[in-house]
């Protein structure tokens, strides 16, 4: 077969996938909802009972948003790390962005008695959340850029980052000792993740970062591909090396940042989306992969999150146990069967 008419069709394929998806994920929740009142909430607004609808609208469909959002963007970061670092276990968090965030919540919620300060209500809401986290993963962020101005070696940007998780974690530890137990369980449920609660406003500024994110990959489409064969290649090959490594930083230090910041740390779709793409695809071009990764990531996501909702029950379990409790194994049964994936 053709490979074009192939990818096309494997396109086709998970498009269809996506939209099933997204239709079963909204469909199920602790409330029972008929399939038709689903559709009229949408289309015409007129439903049999009016919670119905502010269920679908309000809390349904932004998760469901959220979701792919949360797929697409840490399935992105996860692919660029790869290709970057040419590493099958390079992931999203491997620069300590997540880290960053997390280190900028656990002040919030953990420092405040450590560092007695007396903190309003309202930042313990999500855009408290969120900007502590923007701020955390900022700092990092920053650190990493300056190394990367100074370091020229991409493998030292690796293992600075992974010191700067460590360091962050170090000082989440401390924090932590000296926390209450409710401020402890409160920073727990926030690394949880979480793809419920966002408001439509913070929905908006999620999906402004996440395209300023996507925006910036498409502008190194080509020096990615040419990056697979190692930085020497891609000098001779007339690619600004020293440029596309930090565009690559950035947008993934967006991507990932941001999905931190209001989501939460997610772990597993980053490393692993990548990998099932690649084997699905069999290319390492980008121009492939890039929209393949986001596709796919959007519907391990949402179907996870199905997972989590544990339909008609009010109980909802964490994201990040169920990403990390269904996925990890598939990869490792994808691994072992295939041998072997090209980069």
């Amino acid at each position: 077969m053709n490979p074009i008419k192939s990818y096309r069709t494997i396109f086709v394929l998970l498009t269809l996938a996506l939209l099933l998806t997204i239709f079963i994920n909204i469909s199920l929740g602790s409330v029972s909802i008929p399939l038709k009142q689903i559709f009229l909430s949408f289309y015409t607004g007129e439903v049999e009972k009016e919670s119905w609808k502010s269920i679908v609208l309000n809390y349904r469909l932004p998760k469901a948003i959220t979701a792919i959002i949360v797929g697409s963007g840490l399935s992105i970061s996860g692919l660029l790390m790869q290709t970057l670092f040419r590493n099958p276990l390079a992931g999203p968090f491997v620069l300590g962005i997540s880290s960053g965030a997390s280190l900028g919540v656990a002040i919030l919620i953990l420092g405040a008695s450590f560092l007695g300060v007396t903190i309003t209500t309202y930042a313990f809401t999500n855009w408290g959340m969120a900007i502590a986290a923007s701020l955390g993963a900022f700092l990092v962020l920053s650190a990493v850029m300056l190394a990367a101005v100074k370091v020229r070696n991409t493998m030292s940007i690796l293992i600075i980052g992974l010191m700067f998780g460590s360091l962050t974690a170090a000082i989440i530890s401390v924090l932590a000792y000296f926390s209450s137990a409710s401020q402890l369980q409160q920073y727990l449920f926030w690394s949880f993740g979480s793809l419920g609660n966002l408001s439509w406003a913070e929905i908006n500024a999620l999906l402004v970062v996440f395209l300023i994110g996507v925006l910036l990959v498409t502008l190194i489409i080509k020096p990615l591909n040419s990056l697979l064969l190692g930085e020497n290649y891609a000098k001779s090959m007339g690619v600004n090396v020293k440029q596309t490594r930090n565009l690559t930083l950035i947008s993934t230090s967006l991507l990932t940042g941001v999905i931190t910041a209001f989501s939460g740390p997610i772990a597993f779709i980053g490393l692993a989306v990548p990998h099932l793409t690649k084997l699905m695809f069999h290319t390492s071009n980008h121009k492939i992969l890039l929209p393949a990764v986001a596709i796919s990531g959007a519907i391990i996501m949402l179907i996870c999150d199905s997972i989590a909702q544990l339909p008609n029950s009010e109980y909802t379990l964490p994201i990040n146990a169920i990403t990390s409790l269904f996925g990890a194994p598939i990869i490792i049964w994808l691994l072992i069967r295939k041998r072997k994936i090209n980069y």
